[in-house]
């Protein structure tokens, strides 16, 4: 079923698909009258790439012209829509245009499943490599024992916390429970409005009705022991106390210590509220959002700590997130094409043990940071100890995943609006995600 939104997206697409065409075509006559090396341009759609900071932007293009050099293979960085729905639907649409398509693609972590057929398996090519990826996220990656992309930039939902407001109202750390977020946001909240401030708020969050609601209910209920929405039995675990729970809770922040017109933030809103007007203590993002997002000039970037999502009382989990490499099927240098994706793999791994060694003075302070991400953990300290991660269930439900993730949204946010009863709104999204996937409910 293609929602309506989905058919906007792609009416939309439809300058981006032509430009694209005449690009990739002229770069296949070019690239395709020899196949001596010196004469291949492979091209690249990265997402990512086409909004970057300038610092991770010049890296890449850095590293592209590092590739040309030891190879003589130029490579072509194509430009991408704004948001992932566009994304997506330019690499699918590419992707099927086999005559003229992009050799290399960025995938986003909740893509495999959607783009599996027509991607190679690039398990045979980095067969040394995987033992020391994490597991967590190699399997968000594998289609049928098919390695679509290769794992290249993680990502994790993470929270950020004004260093300088804890230390002011008396807090030598940062929550570690949802519980002390809100005993801590209260404080803080009401000390900074005795002062004057009168629209800071304790805790923001993207709460309007998309995929980052997804990833941050997603969290609210794995850390109550509420399930993963679809579990990879293939059960539906929507309908359950731990869940209703978590998304009550969610529902009391609403005009408490988060504002009313959370529920209509995107993530920027968000983001925005926390870096640059500083009229919140807290802050759930991504850790993208400091390194890609956050130049150095930007207020309070000195003042900010970054930790693990608070979590209940299973633990403390981070939705994961960020983007693979997969190869086409249908590219015409497909060899030279997974070299690309082997030396930005290897450069990826050399800057992230750059960044574990060092302390680069305008970063977050780390505190309690999940395990999968040993590059933002100090030596020896912080990372070592912190959340796990948790993948939205894009591979157990394929193609099927947007409308999951749009009924998921959905209900939640009717509960956090006051439109429903959370009881009532997951027992409906059970009855509703039964029907998409034709998976059983879970035991319960």
């Amino acid at each position: 079923m293609i929602s309506y939104r989905k058919i906007a997206t792609m009416a939309r697409l439809g300058p981006w698909l032509a430009a694209m065409s005449l690009l990739l075509f002229g770069t296949a006559l070019i690239s395709c009258r020899t196949f001596s090396r010196d004469e291949i341009t492979l091209t690249i759609l990265d997402p990512e790439w086409s909004h970057d900071s300038q610092e991770r932007h010049s890296s890449a293009d850095t590293m592209l012209q590092e590739f040309t050099r030891e190879t003589g293979i130029r490579v072509k960085h194509l430009p991408a829509p704004e948001t992932s729905p566009g994304q997506l639907a330019l690499s699918r649409q590419l992707l099927e245009k086999a005559a003229v398509t992009p050799d290399v693609y960025g995938i986003d972590v909740i893509w495999p499943g959607i783009l599996s057929e027509y991607l190679i398996d690039l398990k045979p090519y980095f067969a040394s490599e995987l033992a020391a990826e994490d597991p967590e996220v190699l399997a968000n990656y594998t289609v049928q024992g098919k390695l679509v992309a290769m794992p290249y930039h993680a990502n994790i939902g993470v929270l950020y916390y004004r260093t300088d407001l804890l230390s002011k109202y008396g807090f030598s750390d940062p929550p570690r429970t949802w519980d002390e977020l809100e005993k801590m946001a209260v404080r803080i909240q009401n000390g900074e409005r005795a002062k004057g401030e009168a629209e800071f708020w304790g805790f923001v969050w993207p709460g309007a009705e998309s995929e980052g609601l997804v990833c941050n209910a997603l969290e609210w209920q794995t850390g109550d022991g509420g399930g993963r929405i679809i579990e990879n039995d293939k059960t539906v675990s929507a309908n359950n106390s731990d869940a209703i729970r978590a998304w009550e809770r969610a529902r009391r922040w609403v005009g408490w210590i988060s504002p009313p017109s959370v529920t209509s933030y995107q993530e920027w809103d968000a983001s925005n509220a926390f870096w640059i007007s500083g009229r919140a203590a807290f802050f759930r993002g991504w850790t993208s959002d400091y390194f890609l997002s956050q130049p150095p000039d930007k207020p309070f970037r000195n003042q900010s700590g970054i930790t693990s999502v608070p979590g209940g009382k299973q633990g403390r989990v981070g939705t994961l997130g960020g983007y693979g490499l997969g190869v086409s099927r249908s590219s015409a240098h497909r060899n030279e094409a997974v070299r690309l994706v082997q030396f930005l793999e290897k450069k990826e791994a050399q800057l992230e043990e750059t960044r574990s060694r060092s302390e680069p003075p305008k970063r977050p302070e780390p505190h309690e940071l999940p395990v999968i991400l040993k590059a933002y953990a100090r030596p020896g300290g912080s990372g070592e100890k912190g959340a796990g991660a948790v993948a939205r269930p894009s591979t157990v439900t394929g193609l099927k995943y947007d409308n999951v993730a749009q009924a998921y949204a959905r209900a939640v946010h009717s509960v956090l609006i006051g439109k429903s009863k959370a009881r009532d709104a997951a027992a409906a999204l059970e009855k509703e995600l039964v029907d998409i996937t034709e998976f059983k409910p879970a035991q319960r």
